[in-house]
């Protein structure tokens, strides 16, 4: 059993903050995991992105091929089409649909939509929306995850919120909870957004 999955955002987006989560769960369920993360200019609101890998048996290398991810996990829509070389055949792409234009040339929102939702598997969601509607608009990024559980498979969504409560916990239990209910509004809305 194993799984590829890239996430992908812009700096400060909250995409380190999954990877730790989905690291913690995985090493709770007794997974092996190579992790590599590049964060280009995040300070500055450029390109973050992580490669994991997680797997029952030993990892040799921590970067993802092209073609073989089972998962592009994107807080930004243009970072998803961005690592599409990256996904396999059969691969979901989970992403927001809310842009963060921090470049003048931003491509067409529209155009950059209808390409992903052209994908066969792809679920599409507007995860700050979401977050404000359960009173955790600063939990986008847990509401991305949510949604990405319902397709991750070698992941319990029971354990991705005992990762949520071990990495939040140090802020105290309304920021733990705050964070379940956006991982929990992602996963619930996954189903209705799912291709």
């Amino acid at each position: 059993m194993k799984q590829d999955i890239i996430l992908a955002g812009v700096g400060g987006q909250g995409i380190l903050s999954i990877a730790t989560v989905i690291g913690s769960a995985a090493l709770s369920q007794g997974l092996y995991i190579k992790q590599a993360e590049v964060h280009g200019m995040s300070q500055r609101g450029g390109d973050v992105q992580s490669h994991l890998r997680l797997s029952s048996d030993p990892i040799h290398s921590d970067l993802i091929p092209h073609g073989a991810a089972d998962m592009i996990v994107s807080l930004e829509p243009m970072e998803a089409l961005r690592y599409l070389p990256y996904l396999s055949p059969e691969g979901w792409i989970v992403t927001n649909t809310v842009p963060f234009q921090n470049i003048p040339n931003y491509p067409d929102i529209d155009k950059v939509l209808s390409e992903l939702q052209r994908l066969p598997r792809a679920i599409t969601l507007d995860v700050e929306a979401a977050a404000k509607e359960v009173m955790s608009p600063r939990s986008a990024n847990m509401v991305l995850l949510g949604a990405a559980s319902s397709v991750m498979g070698i992941l319990d969504p029971a354990k991705l919120r005992d990762g949520i409560r071990r990495i939040f916990s140090r802020k105290g239990d309304a920021i733990v909870d705050a964070n379940i209910k956006a991982f929990d509004a992602g996963l619930k809305l996954s189903g209705q957004c799912r291709k």
